[in-house]
């Protein structure tokens, strides 16, 4: 057994705590202790790869401004305050506090009333954001932002104070049932869609959503296909529920290639309406995530493909991306190293560009305008052929090849957020994405959304 220092927070009291990662085999537990409430204790690693060798070196850098200086210490003095490792890579702005839905798994606790804030303030979060995160790829959520008619102009205001990317996180009941809404986003300057998806059936979202939503789901993603904003599949996994899935999402966004552009999972985390204490047999872990992947996909998608972030700390996520071959099998690119191989450290901040790069190259629709999408069973067109023929009948140019290669690239990844059982101030101190909150301050998503065991926010009004 093996141990490993770092701090936590008190599930009931809030408290900075010490805590340690326990290696027991192959599994890595939080352990915490608290004065006052007593032992904690939190699988957060099962199985290979061996959390010891997933890391990618990193030199840590600054945001560009600290909004002051530390005074009670991390995880209250936020945001962001010096003792921040990584700047911002995505900036989320919650634009409502209302939703169309009442999801039992919702982080934002969000309901049918709520405030907007107006395009003056939205304007000002923008400016300031300017100063704090510039060049950020932007994320505009809520609430449900769909829910506000003037969304287009906001996506407008982003983009006139120059963020190049940025993307509508959404449930998709709007753009499924409003013929236009969809070209309204992209004409104003959104780029892609991150869509609530969590299976291909009913029972997946009579039981996460509170209804049957399969064929809005459908409607949602052929409606950005056909305005060329790009689809970003994002599943929240729940053991028990629909971890059997993963395979069955994989299988649809490849047939809805290349509209879809990949999918980003997420394991459940508990925090927003789920107090309480969870088990363990309640987590799905990232090891445990990458061998569903592989198996469910009948190894199209493999564990010794997906490599830890550059940007991020490295316990927080993981990604691979693929080009799509003239059969529609994924071929894996693998621009960094494995896990644990020796390399040298790069700097957060260049981490964080190639982040901001990425995502903004791999999430928006492909620039060949080829987006069009009908269901789960429609063809893949025009991928990268298996093999090469150099002769002169069969060659393409290398422009045309670099072109059909950036249209043609498959994301996917996941990301584990952290919650006050399971929270690491190491890795909240890495986060690179993060929420604007309403008075200007950026704080690390999962410290934003953080409830302890009896609901109380640490951050979120």
């Amino acid at each position: 057994m093996s141990q490993y220092p770092t701090q936590s927070l008190c599930p009931i009291c809030l408290a900075r705590i010490p805590a340690q990662r326990v290696w027991r085999g192959q599994e890595v537990f939080l352990e915490k202790h608290c004065a006052a409430h007593g032992f904690f204790q939190t699988v957060i690693w099962k199985g290979a790869p061996a959390m010891a060798g997933w890391h990618r070196p990193k030199l840590s850098s600054r945001p560009a401004e600290a909004e002051h200086g530390a005074k009670q210490d991390c995880p209250f003095d936020c945001g962001l305050c010096p003792k921040h490792a990584q700047r911002s890579c995505t900036v989320i702005l919650e634009v409502t506090q209302r939703c169309d839905l009442g999801c039992p798994v919702c982080y934002a606790a969000s309901g049918p009333k709520g405030d907007d804030p107006s395009p003056a303030v939205v304007a000002g979060w923008f400016e300031r954001l300017g100063q704090t995160s510039p060049g950020a790829n932007i994320q505009l959520s809520g609430g449900e932002p769909t829910l506000r008619d003037d969304l287009p102009a906001l996506v407008e205001l982003g983009r006139r104070a120059g963020f190049e990317f940025i993307q509508i996180n959404t449930n998709g009941l709007r753009l499924a049932r409003e013929p236009g809404y969809a070209q309204a986003l992209k004409n104003a300057g959104a780029a892609s869609v991150f869509l609530q998806f969590d299976g291909v059936n009913d029972d997946v979202y009579r039981w996460l959503r509170g209804r049957a939503l399969w064929e809005i789901k459908q409607a949602a993603v052929a409606a950005c296909a056909l305005a060329g904003l790009g689809v970003v599949l994002v599943p929240t996994l729940v053991p028990g529920v629909n971890t059997h899935a993963v395979g069955a999402i994989l299988e649809a966004a490849l047939a809805w290639y290349p509209a879809v552009r990949g999918v980003h999972f997420q394991p459940m985390s508990y925090f927003g309406r789920h107090p309480g204490r969870p088990t363990d047999s309640r987590r799905l872990t990232l090891p445990e995530l990458m061998h569903a992947i592989e198996t469910q996909s009948d190894g199209w998608f493999k564990v010794e493909h997906f490599r830890p972030p550059g940007c991020e700390h490295a316990l927080c996520s993981f990604h691979a991306q693929y080009l799509l071959s003239e059969h529609g099998r994924p071929r894996p690119l693998h621009p960094l190293p494995m896990a644990g191989q020796s390399v040298a450290p790069i700097k957060a901040e260049e981490g964080a560009r190639r982040a901001i790069d990425f995502v903004a190259r791999q999430w928006a629709a492909p620039l060949s305008g080829s987006t069009a999408a009908s269901g789960p069973s429609c063809a893949c067109k025009e991928k990268i052929p298996e093999s090469s023929n150099t002769s002169p009948k069969n060659s393409i140019s290398l422009d045309d090849f670099l072109a059909a290669a950036q249209s043609r690239t498959f994301c996917v990844s996941a990301m584990a957020f952290q919650d006050v059982w399971n929270l690491d101030l190491e890795r909240v101190q890495g986060c690179c994405i993060h929420v604007l909150a309403g008075d200007g301050r950026l704080i690390p998503f999962c410290l934003y959304n953080l409830t302890a065991a009896d609901g109380r926010a640490l951050y979120r009004p």
